[in-house]
């Protein structure tokens, strides 16, 4: 099993950044892949972002690229969203996810089927 908890969420103005966290306890040494997905009131949760074991593999949603960056601090058992020029679109209960799948050719990140592990979300309100 494998405990996930993020925090980092709050209230911002738009253009402003914030940086979500995720920290992973239990059997971390399984979570090969870990993701951020996000929820907003009355619509389904979709993907933003996902990273491999390494660090080394990244995938992006589009509607978020060039202003998130997803990253992971593996000694630490943490991983990183940190997110920029935000917009009010982005305001949504973000959720952190992990999977004992390893990256590789053909690997699934941005179904949350893809996934086995999720923390409880982070509220991100960006106000115009």
């Amino acid at each position: 099993q494998v405990q996930l908890v993020e925090s980092g969420g709050g209230l911002v103005q738009a253009g402003g950044s914030l940086r979500l966290s995720c920290a992973a306890s239990g059997r971390t040494f399984s979570a090969y892949v870990m993701g951020w997905f996000r929820q907003a009131p009355g619509k389904e949760r979709e993907f933003v972002a996902a990273i491999s074991w390494s660090g080394t593999n990244t995938y992006i949603a589009d509607s978020v690229k060039g202003r998130f960056t997803i990253s992971r601090e593996i000694a630490k058992d943490m991983m990183y969203l940190q997110m920029n020029s935000l917009k009010p679109e982005d305001t949504a209960v973000y959720y952190c996810a992990a999977d004992s799948q390893r990256w590789g050719a053909g690997t699934r990140v941005t179904r949350l089927s893809d996934y086995d592990y999720w923390g409880q979300g982070t509220q991100v309100t960006v106000s115009s």
